[in-house]
């Protein structure tokens, strides 16, 4: 294993994998530890190299452009989706030739998809994964960090023969590269910015306004604290904790230290700036007091619309049962609802409804038009 810590380095890099016939990749990220998730370490390997690109110190991954967008060259992934929006957003990198592991072993009926366990089963290797939570953003990077980084892709390329010979003896090669299609199209969209995040928390609904302007004061404060320095959110304070403390609004030190739901260490080190944001929320008008809004009313049942779906559901089982498929996999209920709203009643009118894919009419569409033809 190569560590690459210069810009360089990456344009050799990229001119020796030019060559090669495939090219696993892998990314760690630090969203886990710090405020701003980007891409720390970026995995390469071939049947016979595996360099590990220290992108914190890299500036310019451009000489890789034209080897991930060449699809004459395949680039291995296991779970491509979140490297994919990474390596787009923070670098202007797309891949075209995506072969996924973890999409041909959802093809092949497996239930334990992680690349642990994929590997074990088709490689008999045994993938350490105690680093899978490690801040990828400390410098220097411990030696036993780097072997992990490498690890993951350095079996990439031997699981994908293997998986792709499997998925050719069961005739869904072809299924699954119209999913590896659809996969390397994705690119990053951000988050909507609507400064409403603390409405979208869990167990808040029982929350009166004034407690939410209070839970929206202290959400306000932790961004900004995360930010400045550059930790992820919750290591400043936990999301229990700050309801809590909107929940019961405490107006002194005492009070603060009597919440068993916020650790005396966050207390003691920012107890008046919690104090600070509670207050502000107390005195704010009731005008300016913060309303949860009402979502759009559920339409009353359709006994006949559920009774379809239910057909539905009942088809695809059977047809995922049939070919050893994950049944959610297969088709997801949102999709089958898509289904009974439109009620296809010919293969091309099921592969004109949005999102279906061809394989997935190949592998149940006969089941489904019965059950929608009753």
């Amino acid at each position: 294993m190569e560590y690459v810590q210069s810009n360089e380095r990456v344009a050799e890099v990229a001119e020796a994998l030019r060559g090669a016939d495939l090219v696993a990749a892998d990314t760690e990220a630090a969203g886990y530890h710090r405020y701003r998730d980007r891409v720390c370490v970026l995995q390469l390997a071939t049947r016979t190299a595996t360099y590990v690109l220290d992108t914190l110190a890299v500036t310019d991954l451009s000489p890789l452009a034209g080897l991930f967008a060449d699809p004459a060259r395949e680039v291995v992934f296991h779970d491509a989706d979140y490297d994919l929006r990474l390596l787009s957003r923070d670098f202007g990198l797309a891949v075209r030739g995506l072969f996924d592991t973890k999409i041909a072993a959802e093809f092949l009926g497996e239930r334990a998809i992680g690349l642990a366990s994929v590997a074990e089963k088709y490689l008999g290797v045994r993938l350490e994964k105690k680093h899978q939570r490690a801040d990828w953003a400390q410098r220097p990077l411990p030696e036993d960090l780097l072997e992990y980084a490498a690890a993951d892709t350095r079996h990439l390329p031997t699981l994908r023969d293997r998986l792709r010979t499997e998925l050719e003896m069961r005739g869904r090669l072809a299924w699954a590269e119209e999913e590896f299609r659809i996969a390397e199209a994705q690119v990053w969209s951000a988050p909507a910015q609507d400064g409403k995040g603390y409405l979208r928390l869990k167990g808040t609904r029982d929350l009166k306004p004034r407690q939410l302007a209070a839970l929206r004061e202290l959400f306000q404060w932790r961004e900004r604290t995360a930010e400045e320095r550059d930790v992820a959110p919750f290591r400043v304070l936990t999301n229990e904790a700050m309801i809590e403390l909107a929940r019961q609004m405490p107006a002194s030190t005492a009070a603060l230290a009597r919440l068993r739901a916020v650790p005396r260490s966050v207390a003691e080190r920012f107890g008046e700036e919690l104090l600070d944001a509670l207050q502000r929320a107390r005195a704010l008008p009731e005008a300016e007091l913060p309303v949860r809004p009402r979502g759009p009313r559920r339409p009353p049942p359709d006994p006949e619309f559920e009774a379809l779906v239910e057909r539905l559901r009942a088809a695809r089982d059977a047809a995922a049962d049939t070919l050893g498929l994950d049944r959610g996999f297969l088709m997801p209920r949102a999709q089958l609802e898509e289904l009974a709203r439109h009620k296809p009643r010919t293969e091309s009118a099921l592969l004109g409804i949005p999102g279906v894919r061809r394989w997935q009419v190949e592998a149940a569409g006969r089941q489904l038009l019965e059950a929608l033809a009753g």
